[in-house]
């Protein structure tokens, strides 16, 4: 941050300038009064603090920050991640709209976390993962930088080797369930492709790690029924905003399988009211169009006419509350269908609540009768395998090719 861009030609401090331009930015994107006072208390607080210890523009970075953030230890929790949350806020508007850099954080000197931005990057560009997977594997790897690091937060990738891969392993999944088991092998064998394909490493580390054995189709899939989809989708107020822009997502998730990642990424120009299509951006980077059913395109229609308001962002689906840009994650979507579920007695424990209605649609599809490349292309899935697990969820069927249990000496 350049000390020039605090002070006028005057010299007189112009902090406060930004303090407001900064709240201004964040009126018009919809937050309450009573959330920019807090802000502009926290602001002016620090800026305070900043001058009492005649802390330069220019010499800013994240020590400061959490310096400020530490400066009374007898305050709540709370209070200091809001502070904190606060400041990034404010001084990510200010490098676009003044010129001032965002202070940088101590440990972005660290090879560590160059690795891990290296790696996310490598997922996103180069795997074409969803956001979602990314979310998944990237913990497990900053878990594994952390240790391999030393006290100056280095971390050396040549010096990963296959007796450490086993060690760090088996000191992580000592009472840790078999898919938390899976997850980390399976992340640890990404990373270390990454670490091979980008040279960082002469040798590919992968298969150092081991497989984890998950049988296939060893349950059923959860799913829900097409009553329980009904009475969910019944439940829904429709009175009110959020009740209309959580139908349309619920009836996205129940006519087409859609998958919460989908329907985060879904912009404006991806419904095409005249063809009566929908675009949808699935993983791998994969782009299809599907059907604008109906009751789908009315829902649309009343959120989009009725509610979404005014906003920067092309995303279909926008938060509630400020700012008033679009969701954050697939989470979001997970969110929405438990309240969903709960407000219509519908009890499901298992993870991955928005799935349970991309089940459904499938084990309804193969009671009636729906072959499994048919299922395959509605689910848009790559592979038959993955849609083969759905043949146990008909159980009808089943019943109709058991064989008679043999009854005593040997009759039938």
């Amino acid at each position: 941050m350049k000390t020039a861009a605090i002070q006028n030609e005057t010299g007189q401090d112009q902090f406060e300038n930004y303090i407001e331009a900064f709240l201004n930015h964040l009126r018009v994107a919809g937050y309450a009064e009573y959330t920019l006072w807090k802000k502009r208390s926290v602001l002016r607080c620090f800026d305070r603090w900043r001058e009492q210890r005649r802390i330069a523009g220019e010499d800013f970075n994240d020590g400061h920050v959490a310096a400020f953030g530490g400066r009374s230890p007898q305050r709540r929790r709370a209070d200091v991640a809001f502070e904190l949350a606060v400041l990034r806020q404010f001084f990510r508007h200010l490098h676009p709209t003044a010129g001032l850099e965002v202070p940088p954080m101590r440990e972005d000197v660290s090879s560590a976390v160059g690795l891990l931005r290296g790696y996310e990057n490598y997922l996103r560009r180069d795997r074409g993962l969803a956001e979602n997977s990314v979310h998944v594997y990237v913990p497990f790897i900053r878990h594994y930088l952390a240790a391999q690091a030393t006290p100056t937060g280095c971390v050396s990738p040549p010096l990963f080797d296959t007796l450490g891969i086993r060690d760090f392993i088996l000191s992580e999944t000592s009472n840790r369930s078999a898919e938390y088991v899976r997850l980390l092998a399976t992340a640890l064998r990404s990373f270390f492709r990454f670490l091979f394909l980008s040279g960082q490493v002469l040798r590919d580390l992968a298969p150092s790690v081991p497989r984890v054995c998950k049988y296939r189709q060893s349950v059923p899939p959860a799913f829900l029924s097409a009553e329980d989809v009904e009475r969910v989708l019944a439940a829904t107020d429709r009175s009110t905003p959020t009740g209309r822009r959580d139908y349309a997502i619920l009836l996205l998730l129940a006519r087409l399988g859609l998958r919460a990642g989908e329907i985060v990424s879904l912009e404006l120009d991806d419904v095409r009211w005249r063809a009566g299509e929908i675009v949808v951006r699935g993983k791998g980077r994969v782009v299809d169009q599907l059907p604008l059913l109906s009751d789908i395109g009315e829902a649309l229609a009343a959120y989009l006419r009725e509610d979404r308001g005014v906003s920067a962002s092309r995303r279909i689906f926008l938060r509630i509350w400020a700012p008033r840009v679009g969701l954050t994650g697939p989470a979001a979507v997970g969110h929405v269908v438990r309240l969903a579920l709960a407000r219509a007695g519908v009890r499901r424990s298992r993870r991955g609540a928005a799935h349970l209605f991309r089940h459904g649609l499938a084990t309804k599809m193969i009671r009636h009768g729906a072959s499994m490349s048919e299922i395959s292309e509605v689910l848009r899935h790559r592979s038959l395998t993955t849609t083969a697990g759905y043949a146990q969820v008909s159980f009808e069927a089943l019943r109709a090719v058991a064989l008679p249990w043999p009854a005593a000496g040997g009759e039938r």
